[in-house]
């Protein structure tokens, strides 16, 4: 009894420093909890349609997250967002119907893309303040749309461009899956890239602009750099849409589905990363549960963001931290 007792304590004393480990590099308890639940989904989801809305959210989360790098750090916000998205679903489906490629490989094409794409349009934009940068990259955005509607010859237009799948025995627990490793794998990059001098670069320009510029920070050359990286997110995440749903059309470049993801960033919380991950786990399950609220859903996501801008700017982030600080109380009162 002795021995299994010493090693339950050994085992929890590894857990313990592992845990403590991915909290240095933020992957906190909540957010492991939150992994681990979605990894074991189908052990206790057994609808496919519930899970392919688990999909679905984690696509909209990740998009979320690397839209609030932009957003929440440089306070830049990118209207054309949905544009980008579109540009690496158009990339990949056409590298896919007329090469052949594997789509794998039309995946990373898709990103160093929209990533030239991105980089082009910051120095266009960046160097801009204020509404200006947000109306430029909407430009672009809707430009790129306005070509995939007209280059019919090669985009089938409106009728749309049908797309292989990413791989022809993908189930719909497979993109669960490769989902769930790709929002881990971006959220390590973007969260380490905020815990060194560049994050710090990044928060200043944010905060302060001017205070920045006169403390030694270029803020284009910062500011160039979170933007190309958001912007081939979009372009990967965007070419893994097209081989998940199978067929791209131009409306997945449309500024309600910019909206839709600045929306989930703001009341997730801004600069917070995963909060509108978290969101996109509340809302989009309540939306496809209450069918009639559907059509209304980019109201609603305008209401939500005007109050939450409003009244309570931290957004869902903020009612954690709340949270954890009456936790804290809770225990120093018993102490």
């Amino acid at each position: 009894m002795q021995t299994i007792i010493s090693s339950l304590n050994k085992i929890g004393k590894i857990l313990q420093r592992a845990i403590g480990s991915l909290n240095t590099i933020g992957f906190s308890t909540p957010f492991i909890v939150f992994i681990i639940l979605i990894a074991c989904a189908p052990l206790y989801i057994k609808n496919q349609y519930m899970l392919r809305l688990l999909v679905v959210s984690l696509y909209y989360g990740i998009l979320a997250m690397a839209f609030d790098f932009t957003g929440g750090f440089i306070n830049a916000v990118n209207f054309g967002y949905a544009g980008f998205v579109g540009l690496g679903s158009y990339t990949s489906a056409l590298l896919v119907v007329y090469t052949g490629i594997n789509p794998w490989l039309g995946l990373i094409i898709a990103m160093g893309v929209t990533a030239s794409v991105g980089f082009l349009t910051g120095l266009l934009t960046l160097p801009l303040r204020g509404i200006y940068v947000s109306l430029m990259s909407w430009f672009v955005g809707l430009t790129l749309m306005a070509l995939a509607s007209a280059l019919v010859e090669v985009t089938r237009g409106a009728r749309g461009l049908v797309v292989s799948p990413i791989d022809e025995s993908a189930t719909i627990l497979t993109h669960l899956y490769i989902l769930l490793t790709l929002m881990m794998v971006i959220y390590f990059i973007l969260r380490l890239i905020i815990n060194s001098h560049i994050g710090l670069a990044f928060k200043a320009i944010g905060q302060n602009y001017d205070a920045a510029c006169a403390s030694g920070v270029n803020p284009t050359k910062y500011k160039l750099f979170n933007f190309t990286l958001s912007c081939a997110c979009a372009g990967l995440l965007g070419g893994y849409y097209a081989h998940f749903v199978g067929i791209v059309t131009p409306d997945v470049m449309d500024t309600g589905h910019t909206m839709e993801v600045m929306a989930l960033s703001y009341i997730g919380g801004s600069g917070s990363l995963l909060g509108g991950v978290f969101a996109a786990f509340l809302l989009l399950p309540i939306f496809d549960s209450l069918k009639q609220l559907m059509e209304y859903r980019l109201i609603i996501y305008g209401m939500l963001l005007i109050l939450v801008m409003i009244f309570y700017p931290v957004g869902l982030n903020g009612l954690y931290q709340k949270f954890l600080q009456f936790i804290k109380r809770k225990k120093e009162t018993k102490l």
